[in-house]
């Protein structure tokens, strides 16, 4: 089943988590000022947006190169976070 209106409507929910992820860690970077918590919230507002710029796309089941980019992008951000937090508390 291809429905286009049932797939719209899932990647605005999957936007909008993902958004209020971002948000969520990004109030507790503004507590904490953990590099981590900024690292994981950005990544998931990229997501998010990334998510509904997919509905912006004509065949967005062939999928994009700038998609697949943008996504591990934030995957980079998030894997430097988490190597640059073992490495500053292990020294």
């Amino acid at each position: 089943m291809n429905n286009p209106l049932v797939e719209g409507f899932l990647l605005g929910i999957i936007s909008t988590c993902s958004v209020i992820a971002g948000l969520f860690f990004l109030k507790f970077w503004r507590r904490t000022r953990d590099f981590l918590f900024l690292a994981f919230g950005l990544s998931f507002l990229v997501e998010g947006l990334n998510r509904a710029a997919v509905l912006l796309i004509l065949k967005p089941s062939q999928g994009s190169a700038w998609i697949y980019i943008v996504r591990m992008l934030g995957s980079i951000l998030i894997l430097s976070a988490i190597v640059r937090k073992n490495y500053s508390t292990s020294q």
